[in-house]
């Protein structure tokens, strides 16, 4: 069996770099978590978890994009350029 890290590293390791920039755009227009999720049509908790850096469906971060003001083309801007197992321009 494989040593367990410690809790402590664990949430060290998750307080690093956000995975996308939605929590500093969602301050920026000074909307709760609850607020954006209302706007997008999801619930807070899944605001939450892609603040967090999880993976979401597309359908997911267009409501989200969409809630917060901004088009489909601004992704970049919200969840950044990479693809996960998308073409590479």
């Amino acid at each position: 069996m494989a040593p367990q890290q410690p809790k402590n590293a664990v949430r060290a390791e998750s307080r690093r770099r956000p995975a996308n920039n939605l929590q500093r755009l969602r301050e920026d227009q000074l909307l709760t978590k609850a607020e954006l999720a209302r706007k997008a049509g999801v619930s807070p908790l899944t605001v939450a978890r892609v603040e967090a850096g999880q993976e979401c469906r597309v359908d997911t971060k267009r409501k989200i994009i969409l809630a917060l003001g901004m088009t489909p083309s601004d992704r970049a801007k919200v969840f950044g350029g990479a693809r996960k197992g998308g073409r590479t321009p």
